[in-house]
């Protein structure tokens, strides 16, 4: 289907289901600023609700194959940018050094959104600041290849997150990158309520330890606490080469907790955002230890 017109509120929008990821470049390349990509649709469809418009055309990857896959190899992790949060979290729920990020997206939301949301969606909306996959994949030292019809390049998440909203026409997430190795990892989450709420903070953490019990690797992601998440380098800095301890790290965390604003809306405060760190710092590395 090529240019199906479907009614919405305010305008005219047109849909093309691509077949193959060429078709789907072209697409985008030839609609440019007002065109977008559509997978799950989680966020797009509720743009009114955000009192946005909607773009004049998209271009639905949902049926492309390679955007649908994880392959999962002896040095890293393929994940096709239109893989949901469920798949996602079946895939890698026997491979103990991705715990980060099987919690995060089998925790993210709820059942139906799970089924739906894509990870190259949660990467990609740059509005959206309490994503799960992001700190979790920042952890995990995650790359990010995105695709046009003249070619493809890979970069950091980092990065990635960056230049995002800036990115040209054309352009498409279509591929995440994680390396293995041999760590400990976990996830830890504060929602107001239980069930299908957006976290307040996140912690996300990698943690190597020596024979001895000492942290000799740490990378430790922050997100919902400020509009972008974020590594806490200076906390990774500071574990290292002690033994890895839920309260010494917490006690860390409390101290250095004042390099992040915050951020302010409608279900929490700044300030209570950045206070509930140290607590959710301990979780993590109690729950990376196994206690």
């Amino acid at each position: 289907m090529r240019n199906a017109p479907v009614e919405t509120r305010n305008a005219t929008t047109s849909i093309h289901v691509a077949p193959s990821l060429a078709s789907a470049l072209d697409a985008l390349a030839e609609y440019g600023a007002a065109g977008a990509a559509f997978a799950g649709g989680t966020w797009i469809m509720r743009s009114p609700v955000r009192h946005e418009p909607l773009r004049a055309h998209y271009v639905a990857i949902g049926r492309i194959p390679e955007l649908g896959s994880i392959r999962i190899g002896p040095n890293a992790v393929e994940i096709g940018a239109a893989v949901t949060h469920a798949a996602l979290a079946a895939a890698l729920s026997d491979l103990p050094e991705f715990n980060v990020l099987v919690a995060a997206a089998a925790r993210s939301a709820n059942p139906a959104i799970r089924e739906m949301a894509t990870i190259g969606g949660n990467l990609a909306t740059s509005d959206f600041a309490a994503a799960d996959c992001v700190p979790a994949l920042l952890c995990l030292d995650a790359e990010v290849e995105i695709s046009s019809r003249d070619g493809c390049e890979r970069m950091k998440l980092e990065r990635f997150l960056e230049i995002r909203s800036t990115l040209a026409p054309g352009r498409l997430v279509t591929q995440i990158i994680v390396p293995r190795g041999e760590h400990k990892t976990a996830h830890a989450r504060l929602p107001l309520r239980k069930a299908g709420d957006y976290p307040v903070a996140i912690v996300s953490l990698s943690i190597s330890v020596d024979g001895t019990g000492r942290v000799r690797t740490a990378r430790i992601a922050v997100g919902s606490v400020e509009p972008v998440a974020r590594r806490w380098e200076r906390l990774d800095a500071a574990l290292i080469g002690r033994p890895l301890d839920p309260a010494h790290a917490a006690r860390v965390a409390a101290e250095l907790a004042g390099e992040f604003a915050g951020r302010d809306s409608v279900d929490a405060p700044a300030w209570y955002r950045v206070s509930v760190l140290p607590g959710l710092v301990r979780r993590a590395v109690a729950a990376a230890l196994g206690a």
